[in-house]
């Protein structure tokens, strides 16, 4: 029985980091968040979608759950949620356009910094991991914030940014509570390492565009 366990824990840990490097590998949609343009009518479902066009914005979301779910109590909703409320003042800054220096190297570093964290199973105080998920929620924030669709309806847009991000948050949860099992915590170290992974990535095209 435990060489099975072993041996599902590694098909899931090379599963998710092939999903995690065939995404890196599609630069359309890497930086998509950052650089495209909003989705539909600039309404709730325009938000709704828009942070799922960039694989940026997904991993380190993901993250974040993943994180909580490995801290637990009270982090495993501490971090979701205080994620995209602190996201919401980055938008603020980017809506009156408060400069943040190298948005491409904070949100690379989001990914990196983040996965690392799940794949290291660091658990460091509960303040120490909302720290550092704020100062990143900053760097998520300010891009979306400046590029604010002048059309629609910006509030129904930003409500629908912040249930999508949400919604990642708990698909990291849910994979995070895998954690609990052998196999399953191999499989979750093996996807903070992939997100890791993707987040270097990124940190290669911040630096070719010069951060």
């Amino acid at each position: 029985m435990q060489g099975t366990s072993t041996g599902d824990a590694s098909s899931v840990s090379r599963l998710a980091i092939s999903v995690l490097a065939l995404c890196a590998l599609l630069p359309g949609l890497a930086l998509g968040h950052v650089e495209s343009s909003v989705v539909g009518d600039g309404g709730f479902v325009s938000g709704l979608v828009h942070p799922v066009t960039g694989l940026d914005h997904v991993v380190a979301m993901v993250a974040v759950g993943l994180w909580g779910a490995i801290l637990g109590a009270p982090a495993i909703w501490v971090l979701p949620i205080a994620f995209p409320l602190i996201m919401t003042v980055g938008a603020v800054l980017g809506i009156l356009d408060v400069p943040v220096p190298a948005i491409g190297l904070g949100i690379a570093a989001s990914a990196i910094v983040l996965g690392g964290m799940v794949s290291a199973n660091a658990r460091p105080p509960l303040a120490i991991a909302f720290l550092s998920i704020a100062f990143f929620a900053i760097y998520h924030g300010h891009p979306h914030g400046a590029a604010l669709p002048d059309f629609g309806v910006p509030i129904l847009y930003a409500a629908g940014f912040v249930v999508a991000t949400g919604l990642l948050h708990v698909a990291g949860i849910a994979f995070g509570l895998l954690y609990r099992w052998p196999a399953g915590e191999t499989a979750v170290r093996a996807m903070g390492a992939g997100i890791a992974a993707v987040g270097g990535y990124f940190l290669l095209i911040a630096i070719g565009r010069g951060l």
